[in-house]
């Protein structure tokens, strides 16, 4: 199934303060990924905004509060008003974490870690069950960055992504930054883990640039994309018919000179491997 899903190139996580620039830079971006969430309840700016981003660049909506890791399942009226907005748009694809962000009612805030555990691939799955019943569309699943292994692990981070996806028969959208970050601040080899996940299911690939605080990498969006990212994403792309790269930044934005730069590096990369033109 994935195999037939569209090559859409290299695209940019639309922000707002860089939509004009985006549009006079129209023909540098192949497609836009939306963070679902400012789209759901949408007063009519954001619905109008919608449909100009929608007129002119394929749209891929990515979620962020779904909460594929809780253990009571999902909120219903999120699931639907999430189910509406990706019916409207009609992407190839659709994406989430792999965490939980809403635990016995109470919405953490942020993306959380799940324990590396049976119990948890099978709340995971069950949960993404629940959403298909929903959503016709292609899921992909993102690795998070996490501060904190939550103990009890039963199989290694990569092992649980890999089982969760196998068992859900879903994609992986593999953040490239959160894999170099996780490997600095965890101290494993993100070869190893590499070698670890069915890499034919990647589809999607994030990077960007994160900061350091006080001895650890911080996943914050916030600068140029370093070396290290940048040679990961060679490394997947030279192995994996990867259909589409996304550079998310999000705090202290460059001149979109800069983010273009990236964007058109990235191309390249995927050039000299015949993944796109």
């Amino acid at each position: 199934m994935l195999s037939h899903l569209p090559t859409l190139g290299v695209g940019l996580g639309f922000r707002e303060p860089f939509r004009s620039d985006l549009f006079l830079n129209r023909g540098g971006v192949d497609f836009l990924e939306i963070v679902a969430e400012h789209y759901l309840d949408a007063p009519p700016q954001k619905e109008q905004e919608l449909e100009l981003l929608a007129a002119h660049f394929p749209l891929i909506p990515h979620a962020i509060n779904l909460s594929l890791g809780s253990a009571e399942g999902l909120d219903a009226d999120y699931l639907g008003k999430l189910a509406a907005l990706i019916k409207q748009l009609n992407p190839p694809w659709w994406s989430e974490h792999i965490c939980f962000t809403r635990a016995g009612g109470v919405d953490i805030g942020h993306l959380s870690p799940l324990p590396y555990t049976r119990e948890a691939v099978e709340v995971v799955c069950r949960n993404i069950e629940q959403a298909r019943r929903l959503i016709d569309v292609p899921l992909i699943l993102e690795n998070i960055t996490y501060m904190l292994t939550v103990p009890g692990g039963e199989m290694t981070e990569a092992q649980f992504l890999a089982e969760v996806v196998e068992r859900s028969d879903c994609g992986l959208l593999l953040d490239v930054t959160n894999l170099h970050i996780n490997g600095v601040n965890h101290n494993y080899d993100v070869h190893t883990f590499l070698s670890q996940l069915p890499l034919e299911r990647v589809v999607q690939l994030h990077f960007v640039g994160g900061h350091w605080h006080d001895g650890v990498l911080i996943d914050s969006h916030s600068h140029s994309t370093p070396v290290e990212v940048w040679k990961l994403m060679d490394e997947v792309l030279a192995s994996v018919p990867v259909k589409g790269i996304v550079l998310e930044r999000d705090e202290n934005l460059p001149p979109f000179a800069e983010i273009s730069a990236e964007v058109e590096r990235a191309r390249k990369i995927g050039r000299c491997h015949g993944r796109w033109v």
